[in-house]
Parts: C-alpha cells; structure tokens; sequence
C-alpha cells in the first residue's frame, strides 16, 4: 500500500479511488496511556480498511489534532475546536474533488460534532463524505479497558501499566451535564472514564478487528447506496 503523500501527481488518475484520511486527537488518555491514542487507532483501522480496498482507495494523510476541548485541564492536549475542525473539514473534501469519494475514519468522539457539521454542509454542495467511527459495542468511554487494550496491541511500548487505574466508570447518560460543565477533569480527576485494569493485548487484536469489520460493513452500505458513484 503507498499512501498518497509518497505518490506523485503524475500516478493520480480519474475520479475512481476513495480519499481515506485518519482522523485522531492529541488529548490526554490517563498517566498510562499516549496522548496520540486516538490517532494511532484511527491510522490502523484506516490502514487495513485500504489495504483490503486495495486499488479503489488510497490512504490521506493524517489529522492527529482535533476537538479536545474537555481535555484542555491536563497538560499535554491540543484542540482546534469545533468550528475550526468543521471549517478545515469542509475545504479539505471540497480540494478532494478528484477523488470519487472522501471517508474519514474517526477515532476521537470528540470530533463528531465537527465532522456532522461539515457532512451536512458538504452533502448540500453534492460532494460524498463518509464518517466511519472506530467502536464497538460495549466500549468503555476514555482511557479505560478498551483502549488500553488496543493500544497494547498496537504500540505496547506506548503503555505504562504501572500507571494504569480505574476512573469513572458512569455511563455517558449520567456524565453527559457535568461533562458539558466542567469537561473530563470535572468528574474524573485522572482522566479516565473506564477501568483500564485487566486490559490485554489479545483483547485488542479482537477490538481492533471488530473496529475493521464494521468499517468494512459501514462502507459497504455507503457504496451500495450510491452515495460514491
């Protein structure tokens, strides 16, 4: 697989790949995990997302900065903001015209609102944007049992275990009015929103598949509608 950003202009040719672009964050994910989680999960899952599509698509590069404003309390996370990230959304698609298609791969829930915003007013010109979420069911909500385990299965060298304890493992529902209030140090003084305790590598492999395999099922849908002709 080349990624675009090691081909030339010359290799480009007509309206017939997908533009596959990695959306992650630099935000902080608790003291055990790295501040790019996010983005190292939304890289993977956009990886092999292309290398299945083989020749009908192409990796883009990374946007490793998104909408981390409940972060901002801890040291070491950078934010665009909401209306920054739409804005740079919506011209980033409108350059990618030559493109058949262009599919974001988001590993920050954070970025979703921005993303929405810019799909809605993206789709209005007529251009297709797809938004595929790396998640599966039962996922905790931050730097707990999930994403450790998936990160250890793709940088174990990026975890520190030692640091690694449960926070607030309340449901989002329940979490949703102080977090809009006081962002994540509000209701978890360490970061995390999940118990990241008992997380393994093997249990990553499993996530991060199933994180491809409904990427694939998503796009699948996406195409058969029409919606990248």
């Amino acid at each position: 697989m080349t990624p675009l950003a090691a081909e030339t202009t010359r290799q480009q040719r007509g309206r017939d790949r997908l533009l596959v672009l990695p959306f992650g964050s630099c935000e902080q994910h608790g003291g055990h995990l790295p501040l790019g989680t996010d983005t190292f999960i939304a890289e993977s899952v956009a990886k092999n997302l292309v290398t299945r599509l083989g020749e009908r698509a192409v990796l883009g590069p990374t946007q490793a900065i998104g909408a981390s404003g409940e972060h901002n309390d801890f040291p070491g996370t950078l934010s665009l903001g909401n209306e920054v990230l739409a804005q740079l959304v919506v011209e980033l698609v409108r350059s990618a015209d030559h493109f058949v298609g262009t599919v974001i791969v988001n590993g920050h829930g954070g970025n979703l609102a921005a993303l929405t915003e810019a799909r809605n007013l993206l789709s209005a010109e007529g251009r297709h944007l797809l938004v595929i979420p790396c998640s599966v069911p039962r996922a905790d909500l931050h730097a707990g049992r999930t994403e450790t385990s998936a990160m250890l299965a793709l940088a174990p060298e990026l975890v520190d275990l030692r640091f690694a304890e449960p926070g607030n493992c309340s449901s989002f529902a329940e979490l949703e009015a102080d977090l809009r209030m006081g962002g994540i140090a509000a209701v978890a003084p360490n970061g995390v929103l999940g118990d990241p305790t008992g997380a393994t590598a093997a249990e990553g492999e499993l996530i991060l598949n199933e994180m491809l395999a409904r990427a694939e099922m998503i796009l699948a849908t996406w195409v058969d509608g029409g919606a990248s002709e």
